[in-house]
């Protein structure tokens, strides 16, 4: 889904959460879906405990009456969702009390144990692990959706169906190699967002040729690649061929490319 195209409807929808929470729970979870369409999973992961974060204090304010102020770290989130969950089946809807502290455990677990947002993890992080959050992240806001909407039943089933559609990421990675999946970028978009897939590190310009299905390698060495370092949109080191956007660039596909996308 394009959270930007739905953000105002879903801050209308869920108008029954007090500002403070519906303003960052959202934001958080905009980032983090934009971080998962970039195709960036340490990015998705370090959003991913923001979100958690937020979502966590909301339900200790709904179901307790008080929270732990923002600002403060939270000891041990763990700890906090099991607290949640042994609160009397009275306090609240049992997604709140049990489902949801349930997910929220789940995920900032993944996200501090599989190397999401932190070196030296298990397990590198890979678009399952992304979108995994992802997912979950869309669950527990459908069920906020469904138990705080302050809209039909219509237009909150069209927007539960929106959200639990399923994200397709802007870069594809099939059989050792990468495809953009949108059909209408041009070739000088394609490069710099498949560089701005891993900023750190050089691309040879032989990969890009064949990854963006160029027709003709000189001319796309002329007409793509030496026009974007010419722009300092990219360095291109002659003697390796190798390509690795730059600052400029990466402010480029954040401002002007990405949001084709969404």
């Amino acid at each position: 889904m394009s959270t930007n195209g739905n953000s105002l409807t879903l801050e209308h929808a869920l108008q029954g959460i007090p500002s403070v929470f519906k303003v960052r729970l959202l934001k958080c979870y905009k980032d983090l879906k934009s971080a998962y369409v970039e195709h960036r999973h340490d990015l998705t992961g370090l959003r991913t405990g923001k979100f958690c974060e937020v979502l966590l204090r909301f339900l200790q304010q709904y179901l307790t009456g008080t929270h732990i102020p923002f600002g403060t770290k939270i000891p041990n989130l763990t700890t906090e969702c099991l607290a949640l969950e042994g609160l009397p089946k009275t306090t609240g809807p049992e997604s709140l009390r049990l489902i949801i502290p349930r997910a929220v455990n789940f995920l900032y677990t993944l996200r501090n144990k599989r190397g999401i947002g932190h070196e030296g993890g298990d397990v590198d992080a890979n678009s399952i692990d992304s979108a995994t959050c992802v997912r979950v992240a869309d669950w527990c806001m459908c069920e906020l959706l469904r138990i705080f909407h302050k809209v039909s039943l219509e237009e909150a089933q069209c927007l539960l169906d929106t959200m639990a559609s399923r994200q397709i990421p802007a870069v594809w990675e099939v059989m050792g190699r990468k495809r953009i999946l949108s059909t209408k970028l041009d070739y000088r978009s394609q490069v710099l967002l498949l560089l701005y897939r891993s900023p750190t590190e050089g691309i040879p310009i032989e990969d890009l040729f064949i990854w963006t299905e160029h027709s003709h390698k000189s001319n796309f060495q002329t007409t793509v690649i030496k026009a974007l370092h010419r722009q300092r949109l990219i360095e291109y080191d002659y003697e390796t061929a190798m390509a690795i956007i730059s600052p400029t660039g990466i402010l480029k596909v954040e401002e002007e490319i990405l949001p084709q996308l969404k």
